[in-house]
């Protein structure tokens, strides 16, 4: 056995006000199946917490038509520290979150009637592909992607996370996380120049090399059909000077403060990244309880000191109401979970009234 990427579990934001923030993304990017909720210490993150312990409490949430989830975190005995400079596309670290759409012009209209900051009308990136900018009330930015694959169909808006776009500060060192030990091992393109899909953004009048990666092969995993396919775009600033997201900040603050993956195999994730020269930052080590779920976690930082999370699942809610809670290792890690087990996550969906 190997180790195996099942696909993007989710995207870390560091919120000033949990709860008002995971409401704004239930209403507007139906981010509403709580899989997990969560107040406790962060005792293990502390090679990212400028070695101390810090209070925490976050929430896991889904969407029900697939696609990478939200870790929605605050810190709690702390304020979070907001970064003292605007960031722009370039900047070392997560500038924006991918959701993927399979009606990207039923999702502007959506985002434009319910007045969302929508910051550019839909464009192209360098391979073709439709896409638009916007900015949520914290002043996080996403991309919303045109993308065919949808676990569940609702309405024609969009789906879960379904990547990110990563400042970096050389592509190439940077390939040996993102393609080698993430696999995303496909090139859709690598250019080099101005790009007038970008104008619109923080610094995007700028020169820059983008290379957008996704992987070849379909993911693996139990998780693999509801987490779907996803892709990475690595952008290098060229005629600038770029700043790190997190400099003179921590794990947890606001922004995008980490992308996670679901595993299968963590020890032998932990010896190919060790041998890669990316060792594991944070190791659980062994089952650890985020409320209602399990699992096992750990962290590897990119080149520029991004942070990759990688989860092996052990347990989850399917229907908490009544009790029904799986246990992952009793089964075949690799063999998809039914579509009926993974459509009964909906019953845990959070309603707003």
């Amino acid at each position: 056995m190997r180790k195996y990427i099942t696909g993007v579990q989710q995207i870390g934001i560091g919120v000033s006000n949990l709860n008002e923030a995971w409401k704004w993304y239930r209403q507007n990017f139906s981010m509403d199946i709580k899989v997990f909720e969560d107040e406790s210490v962060a005792e293990l993150m502390l090679p990212h917490t400028n070695g101390e312990t810090k209070k925490r409490h976050a929430v896991l949430a889904l969407n029900v038509q697939g696609g990478g989830g939200f870790e929605v975190w605050q810190h709690t005995e702390r304020t979070p520290k907001a970064p003292d400079f605007e960031i722009s596309i370039g900047d070392y670290g997560i500038f924006a979150a991918k959701l993927k759409t399979n009606d990207i012009g039923a999702t502007y209209n959506f985002y434009k009637e319910k007045d969302i900051n929508i910051l550019c009308d839909i464009t192209k990136d360098p391979s073709g592909n439709e896409h638009f900018f916007i900015k949520d009330p914290y002043g996080n930015i996403f991309q919303i992607v045109n993308e065919p694959v949808f676990f569940t169909q609702n309405k024609p808006f969009n789906g879960g996370a379904y990547g990110v776009i990563i400042g970096v500060s050389n592509i190439e060192k940077s390939l040996m996380v993102y393609k080698d030990i993430l696999e995303y091992d496909e090139i859709v393109y690598d250019k080099e120049g101005h790009f007038k899909d970008l104008e619109i953004l923080p610094g995007g009048k700028n020169k820059f090399r983008r290379v957008l990666l996704k992987h070849s092969k379909p993911r693996q995993g139990g998780f693999s059909k509801m987490l779907g396919p996803s892709q990475i775009e690595l952008v290098k600033l060229i005629d600038g000077n770029p700043r790190n997201i997190y400099e003179n900040r921590i794990w947890g603050d606001l922004g995008f403060i980490h992308l996670c993956f679901d595993i299968v195999g963590m020890d032998y994730l932990r010896d190919e990244c060790k041998e890669k020269g990316y060792p594991f930052t944070v190791d659980s080590a062994e089952s650890f309880d985020m409320g209602e779920a399990a699992g096992h976690f750990s962290y590897i930082q990119d080149p520029d000191g991004t942070l990759i999370e990688f989860v092996e699942t052990h347990r989850i809610p399917i229907i908490k109401k009544i009790g029904w809670y799986l246990n992952l290792k009793k089964r075949n890690p690799l063999k998809p979970l039914p579509d009926f087990m993974l459509k009964s996550l909906r019953f845990n969906r959070v309603k707003d009234k």
